[in-house]
């Protein structure tokens, strides 16, 4: 059994994830429904329901607006998808590294909007200078990551029926 699924929102926004046997609660509740499932299934006593991978609320669950997730390296890379900002090459986390869009030098902050995930050689490239001074720009804009939900993702990586739900932090 794989060790966990991802909870969609009723709006297909990514919500949670949760182990397979609570999903299996909320879909014999009538709480979910599948989504996506795995090719393996569960069999108990009279039920055989497919493994599920992807759920999906039946009743919509409001999100609060502000959630305080934390400004850290890992949350900004996972924020960035693992992709340079500068020029888009996929990088392992061990690769990545973290920039400062306006320099720390020249009175940038270390918040959301002015962090970015960026490889060795356009963090290098780019220096202490603006984007401006050093001809670069951002393929995205950075802003603060909306569901906490997804700074757990970590091992959506991993599983591939995943992606297509989450995109940067967003709702699809």
């Amino acid at each position: 059994m794989s060790s966990s699924v991802l909870v969609l929102n009723a709006t297909y926004e990514p919500l949670n994830v949760v182990s397979v046997r609570r999903a299996i609660v909320l879909l014999l509740k009538d709480k979910a429904e599948v989504v996506e499932s795995t090719e393996r299934y569960i069999r108990a006593r009279g039920l055989s329901l497919p493994e599920p991978q992807v759920i999906r609320l039946v009743y919509y669950v409001r999100v609060p607006y502000t959630l305080n997730v934390p400004l850290t390296r890992r949350t900004i890379i996972l924020r960035d998808n693992c992709t340079c900002q500068y020029c888009g090459c996929r990088l392992t986390r061990e690769e990545a590294t973290v920039d400062h869009v306006v320099p720390k030098s020249r009175g940038g902050l270390t918040a959301w909007d002015n962090v970015v995930c960026a490889c060795r050689v356009c963090n290098t490239r780019k220096g202490a200078r603006t984007l401006a001074e050093a001809g670069m720009a951002l393929r995205e804009p950075p802003e603060r990551p909306k569901y906490l939900a997804l700074v757990l993702l970590v091992e959506s990586h991993a599983n591939e029926g995943w992606k297509k739900y989450i995109t940067r932090f967003n709702a699809p």
